[in-house]
């Protein structure tokens, strides 16, 4: 009997240039192989490569979609050049302003008196490349309303609030008001690009937040944060999120007592781990918490020492990693860390060696959004001006392609599902024709 299909991909291969045909039923991959016998509506994929949709294991969705309504500021490498930036967003007198990814290089973290020459007649905030920061200008910081204000909103001699405000986000968000970003935009840009699933690693992520976000893209989704995370549609619940600071790192107690209320929840756990140091302290809350277990997470691994590898995979932990960032910050790293150093950022291949798992996320906003960033950095381990940053951290395609795919490409697994080419050339992004989810096509060039 031949068998009938909701729709059938053929004359596609796979990664290794094999042919490769896909038959989908329900929402599923219910054949697979180089040919297909079968009925259906039928898509033909000209040769393309076949392959599972890509994840986004890391990302923070809200502030990502307020970015594209935002002014970029990253390439801007002087003063002159970023009030030019500044004043030409075309805002109304009395609009606010916001805009990301200053760089402290420029003129430190100014405060409000120097915003103040910067954009006169406008409420303005700025968020700092590391997404730590917001710098606000007196008619921002008029905005705020009245005393108290929390601990957060830094302070001058005086009293007087300085303009940043440190760690703030939900607070600012809730004190200034507004309807939050429209999340339908980049849900558009990622089908672009072949994601079919992102995870949300916003640490406070409650009930609120996932109201927001359930339902809001055609993605996959997956959401980490607090405790009072619940179960819900749209989305899958993930790790409780630990946001860990070097500067104010909280008593180690502390945090073994969340890792213990997370397991009671059945909960994973994953630890923002940006310098060796919350690494470190991460590693021993797990321990004192009873140890890891499989699907606890290390959120960045901005710094792992060669020393660190072997306990990192005697434990279990997942490593959740940037290349995009070795592209889009390696130049700065270059110029500001210790050369036999480098080697300890982002590491991937002395990691995947070690039979390590490796997730990649773009840590988006504050790294570009666009996983082929990631996926060549991963091969090349080049930054923006060419030069190569952990030559022995590159992984081969079928590896890099690993980190960012959620499914395997089977019988029985979910129809989420590219057609792409990614030349061999160094320096390439991949292309994608076809972007699948759940067996429904989202996008098509």
């Amino acid at each position: 009997m031949t068998a009938t299909y909701d729709l059938i991909i053929r004359n596609a291969r796979d990664i290794n240039g094999r042919p490769l045909a896909v038959g989908i039923v329900d929402g599923r991959i219910a054949a697979l192989g180089p040919t297909i016998d079968g009925r259906g509506p039928e898509y033909d994929a000209r040769e393309h490569i076949l392959g599972p949709g890509l994840h986004d294991h890391h990302c923070h969705l809200l502030a990502t979609a307020a970015r594209l309504e935002s002014v970029d500021l990253t390439d801007c490498r002087t003063e002159d050049a970023l009030v030019t930036r500044l004043r030409a967003s075309g805002s109304a007198p009395g609009r606010w302003i916001r805009a990301f990814g200053y760089d402290e290089r420029v003129a430190g973290l100014p405060g409000r008196d120097l915003l103040d020459r910067w954009m006169p007649n406008h409420p303005l905030r700025i968020q700092d490349r590391t997404g730590a920061y917001w710098l606000l200008n007196s008619a921002a910081i008029g905005n705020l309303g009245d005393e108290p204000l929390p601990a957060c909103v830094g302070r001058d001699s005086a009293g007087r609030p300085t303009g940043r405000i440190w760690r703030g986000d939900a607070w600012l968000r809730e004190r200034i008001g507004g309807s939050p970003p429209s999340l339908r935009a980049l849900g558009k840009k990622l089908a672009q690009w072949g994601v079919s699933g992102v995870t949300d690693a916003g640490a406070g992520n409650g009930p609120a937040e996932a109201k927001l976000l359930a339902g809001t893209m055609p993605q996959r989704l997956v959401i980490m944060g607090t405790e009072a995370l619940p179960d819900g549609d749209g989305y899958a619940v993930g790790p409780v999120k630990l946001l860990l600071d070097e500067n104010d790192l909280p008593p180690i107690g502390q945090t073994a007592s969340r890792i213990a209320a997370a397991r009671a929840l059945h909960r994973n756990v994953a630890a923002h781990c940006a310098t060796l140091g919350e690494l470190l302290f991460y590693l021993e809350a797990l321990r004192q918490s009873g140890g890891a277990r499989p699907g606890d997470r290390i959120e960045h691994g901005s710094v792992i020492t060669e020393s660190l590898i072997g306990d990192i995979a005697a434990a279990g932990l997942t490593v959740v990693t940037q290349p995009n960032f070795i592209h889009d910050r390696g130049d700065r790293y270059r110029s500001q860390i210790d050369p036999s150093e480098l080697d300890d950022l982002y590491r991937l291949g002395s990691l995947v060696r070690r039979d390590v798992r490796m997730l990649g996320g773009s840590d988006a906003p504050y790294g570009d959004i666009n996983p082929w960033i990631a996926l060549r950095a991963a091969l090349d381990r080049r930054t923006r001006d060419g030069a190569v940053v952990g030559a022995g951290e590159a992984v081969d395609r079928h590896a890099a392609l690993t980190l960012y795919q959620h499914s395997a490409l089977t019988v029985g697994a979910p129809a989420d599902l590219i057609l792409y080419d990614w030349p061999e050339e160094t320096g390439s992004l991949g292309e994608v024709s076809l972007t699948l989810i759940g067996g429904d096509i989202v996008w098509q060039r």
